[in-house]
């Protein structure tokens, strides 16, 4: 990207490109649109929160949008586009310890911290994000927060294969039964919920959205990758809710973390191809 225009931070907190780059993206389109007076198709612009944790779509009329398909603009580098992503999971685990003055300690007491420690180390530990790519799952402990008495534990549990993902789904169960016994209490309970699904088969038999997609972007000379996202995206339950959302990429690199930056010229590029999308749409 030497030459080109970058949006970045100073480097000690998130750009939150992914988010803001796609309602930038949007906007201006429409923008451009309203401008022009061009005629067009019914349109709608839906802006959602909590997309980060699934719950995006929570609460959305689907039936009252009125949309045979949709785009989310929250994807990576240009030129992706993505209809496959996790199916996903959360997990969280209560440890209950049991506390006793450490100076009288010995054979009573069980230290909720410990009891963490030990829990995590009975899951796969090669199966975590910094040792996984492309279609590997992973199980992520997302936060900890302990003291001898009780504590708890956060994790996402991710697999592109739902039937991997339930097998993930009961290492955490099998882990849990392990420590009770061994403890014999209730020392561990696991609750676990689902959050959202890979939105892949839906498009089986109905690749359009798609199609549409790759006709624009050859017709603006741009470079087509389809990838499998190594998270979600609202499109996941929008899909499952009937109406097929792949998701396109903003231009926007490292999200999620201080290095994160955005490519100025590949935004405009974005507007463009949305607006190509919207001249070639089946009406």
């Amino acid at each position: 990207h030497l030459g080109e225009d970058l949006i970045v931070t100073d480097g000690t907190t998130l750009l939150g490109a992914d988010d803001k780059a796609g309602v930038a993206e949007i906007m201006t389109m429409v923008a451009n649109l309203v401008q022009s007076g061009r005629p067009h198709g019914e349109l709608r612009i839906v802006f959602t929160t909590d997309e980060e944790i699934g719950e995006g779509v929570e609460g959305l009329n689907v039936e009252s949008l009125g949309c045979q398909y949709a785009y989310t603009v929250d994807g990576g580098p240009i030129g992706e586009i993505e209809y496959e992503n996790f199916n996903a999971a959360s997990a969280h685990v209560k440890l209950t310890g049991i506390s006793v003055h450490p100076g009288s300690a010995k054979n009573k007491m069980v230290n909720a911290s410990k009891l963490a420690f030990e829990f995590d180390s009975l899951l796969d530990q090669d199966m975590v994000p910094e040792k996984t790519e492309g279609y590997e799952g992973f199980n992520h402990c997302v936060g900890v927060k302990t003291q001898t008495a009780e504590g708890e534990m956060a994790y996402i549990i991710r697999n592109h294969d739902a039937n991997l993902l339930d097998k993930q789904k009961k290492m955490f169960i099998d882990a849990m039964n392990i420590m009770n016994k061994k403890y014999g209490y209730d020392c561990v309970n696991v609750t676990i919920r689902d959050s959202y699904r890979n939105m892949r088969e839906k498009f089986e038999g109905n690749m359009y959205p798609i199609e549409l997609v790759k006709e624009a972007m050859g017709k603006l000379d741009m470079k087509y990758e389809a990838v499998a996202i190594r998270g979600g995206t609202d499109g996941a339950n929008l899909t499952w809710n009937g109406v097929l959302c792949p998701n396109l990429g903003t231009g926007g690199h490292n999200y999620h973390g201080v290095h994160e930056f955005w490519v100025v010229e590949d935004g405009e590029l974005m507007v463009k191809l949305l607006t190509q999308m919207l001249k070639d749409a089946k009406k």
